[in-house]
């Protein structure tokens, strides 16, 4: 297949034309994935730098109804540990044999 001197005045800056469109895009797709990434940066250095969510554990002021609870479920642990002390197992025994 030849080309003619008319077609070819046609054709050469048509391949020009499209190779800067596709150049074009190429650098479009990477500014959008450049923006992406900073986007993303910015994210995980604004989320390593704030609290997200405070722990229970982290609380500095009581008030005075909480720490009375907190005596209650300390002395109600208590009293608990002390029955379980004080009841027998219903097939364990309380004599060890330590002869052979």
């Amino acid at each position: 297949m030849s080309l003619k001197g008319i077609e070819l005045q046609i054709a050469i800056p048509k391949t020009f034309e499209a190779g800067r469109i596709a150049e074009q895009k190429q650098q479009q797709s990477q500014l959008s994935q450049d923006q992406a990434q900073l986007q993303n940066e910015k994210e995980t250095l604004k989320n390593r730098e704030s609290v997200r969510q405070s722990e229970k554990y982290a609380k500095t002021d009581k008030d005075p109804k909480g720490k009375n609870q907190d005596k209650h479920e300390k002395e109600k642990d208590r009293q608990l540990n002390e029955e379980e002390k004080k009841t027998n197992h219903p097939y364990k025994g309380s004599f060890v044999d330590f002869t052979g």
